[in-house]
């Protein structure tokens, strides 16, 4: 995962900024998402994901050209930088043996196998990072850290560690991915800010899924944590069909992750506790 570090400035509008992440191949997530998308009018132009578009579930074709044809800013994650660089797993570095690295080895194969050429070629295409300007604070989209797409940043990570993400950056605002929980973390004027992912439930025992909308009021920058149902049943079937691994069909259906294997101590005690956000 050794690349040049490539990152895209992209023109927002003074609007609602709508941000998710995490689509894991899940189209049925997918196609809520935009059809959400469209209810609240906002334009594909102000419109982010931050990363792994391809993932668990069974669509990794349909959702990258979904994707595509939406027309919507996105980085690459880790999962898309894995298969442009045609590597042969998806580069989260788990533990050699542990669950998360069993199952990868039977999802990640299958999303290689289905994907078209062309889909290879246009993840190529995709930026690293995004940079951006909403009203007067500086905005940086990134997947795990700016260091490491596949770093995992959580809402106890130290804000020291942080930090030098917002230094390395120059920003004020990093909207970040990779994780799968919905947060934010405000300290100094600064917010970090990970709008979750829509392909997977948040282990939280609900079967809903997150993204996160920005507005400007009074040229102050707000934020929003919100969460929708879909069709985890067609999602969840698609898998076993395609003899995916069935702990992560079942955790569509239960909300609750199969392992906490890369959670730390207090992400992990608050598992099928329902969240509950304050933005």
């Amino acid at each position: 995962m050794n690349e040049e570090l490539r990152v895209q400035e992209i023109q927002l509008s003074n609007g609602p900024v709508l941000v998710f992440g995490g689509v894991y191949s899940n189209l049925p997530a997918l196609e809520k998402m935009m059809e959400i998308a469209a209810q609240l009018h906002i334009p594909s132009g102000n419109i982010i994901c931050t990363g792994d578009i391809v993932g668990y579930c069974a669509e990794p074709e349909s959702c990258v050209q979904r994707i595509r044809e939406w027309g919507i800013h996105s980085i690459a994650g880790n999962v898309e930088i894995q298969l442009r660089n045609r590597e042969e797993d998806c580069g989260c570095n788990f533990d050699e043996g542990s669950r998360c690295d069993t199952f990868s080895r039977k999802w990640y194969p299958y999303a290689q196998s289905q994907l078209s050429e062309d889909s290879i070629q246009w993840m190529l295409s995709l930026p690293h990072h995004l940079r951006f300007q909403y009203g007067k604070k500086r905005g940086y989209v990134l997947h795990g850290s700016f260091f490491n797409p596949s770093e995992f940043v959580f809402r106890s990570t130290p804000w020291d560690q942080k930090r030098g993400n917002f230094e390395a950056a120059k920003a004020d605002i990093v909207l970040a991915g990779h994780c799968g929980l919905p947060f934010h973390h405000e300290q100094d004027g600064l917010l970090w800010l990970n709008a979750g992912v829509i392909g997977m439930p948040a282990n939280d025992g609900t079967t809903r899924v997150w993204y996160a909308v920005l507005d400007m009021r009074e040229h102050e920058v707000m934020y929003r944590h919100l969460s929708y149902e879909y069709d985890h049943e067609s999602a969840a079937s698609g898998m076993e069909q395609h003899k995916l691994p069935r702990e992560y069909s079942e955790t569509l259906r239960t909300g609750l992750w199969d392992n906490c294997e890369i959670l730390p101590e207090e992400e992990t005690r608050e598992q099928g506790r329902k969240i509950v956000l304050s933005h």
